[in-house]
């Protein structure tokens, strides 16, 4: 089972746009002491500007040199599509891989079930499914995931709905199988641990992966005043990486500090003055710069 802080990694563009590897690895020795797995070629590295010689050969280079294990994202809004990519991450060596929810189509809860038994069926690597209605305008609903928990290989959920009834219902009705369920929303992060989360897969992980995994060890430890002290330390972070739309702070923010950000690939630019202003002064009240 996959638990506790996981970033949704970045991915380091050099001024030419090309993949920054040197800045995958300066970004992984910053994370390598606390966190718990990390995602590669997911929303925050900008999959969906990537070839997917680049996501493929991104989620490969991560495998060889994280310390961590590694659930490689891939997904796509055609099944076929996202078989491909299925069995490429597989290749790959990953622990795991997720899969958001088919964007665009907006399928219905049968062709949501079916399209992600294709895909388990199609490997013998642990699945997890994405759901983030915000981006692929298609929910998944807490009866379809119960479904879905009953495939073997289907073995959790990024949960990014920002729906706290949605996830009670989703743990409720998976609580007697061996399935978990992870915060898609850095600042749900201890309210749906509270609820029976396992942790959460994580934009603000990339910047503080110390004080996360610091709060995550509280509330493990049953120090609920702690956990609850930094996440309200942590929550001028998670507002100031959704300034923008993500990955333009976090990248910022990476920069800012000495890491590999990078630009982000058109249609995204670059954060404006004022904004960066902004995410300095956070930056600067966590001791981050």
């Amino acid at each position: 089972m996959f638990e506790g802080i996981i970033p949704a990694l970045v991915t380091p563009f050099k001024d030419n746009f090309e993949v920054d590897y040197r800045g995958i690895d300066r970004n992984l020795e910053y994370l390598s002491k606390f966190v718990d797995a990390v995602v590669p070629s997911g929303t925050t590295g900008e999959a969906a500007t990537m070839s997917y010689e680049e996501h493929i050969q991104v989620v490969k280079y991560v495998v060889d040199v994280a310390n961590v294990p590694v659930i490689g994202g891939a997904g796509s809004n055609s099944t076929r599509e996202a078989l491909f990519l299925a069995k490429e991450v597989e290749k790959a060596g990953v622990d795991a891989a997720m899969f958001v929810t088919p964007y665009y189509n907006k399928p219905n809860k049968e062709g949501l079930y079916q399209h992600y038994k294709a895909i388990a069926e199609s490997l013998s690597i642990p699945v997890i499914i994405y759901n983030v209605p915000s981006r692929t305008a298609t929910n998944i609903t807490p009866d379809v995931v119960e479904k879905l928990s009953e495939i073997d290989n289907i073995v959790g959920i990024k949960e990014a709905s920002g729906n706290l009834k949605q996830v009670c219902e989703i743990i409720k009705r998976t609580s007697d199988k061996d399935f978990f369920l992870l915060s898609g929303d850095d600042f749900l992060t201890l309210p749906i641990l509270q609820i029976g989360g396992k942790g959460v897969i994580s934009v603000a992980a990339n910047v503080a992966p110390q004080i996360m995994k610091e709060m995550y060890k509280a509330f493990k430890s049953n120090d609920f005043e702690e956990a609850k002290k930094l996440h309200y330390r942590l929550m001028p972070l998670y507002d100031i990486l959704f300034i923008d739309t993500n990955p333009i702070p976090v990248k910022k923010s990476l920069n800012l500090m000495g890491l590999a950000g990078g630009k982000p690939r058109l249609p995204l630019v670059e954060l404006d003055e004022n904004k960066t202003e902004k995410v300095k002064s956070v930056l600067k009240s966590l001791g981050l710069l």
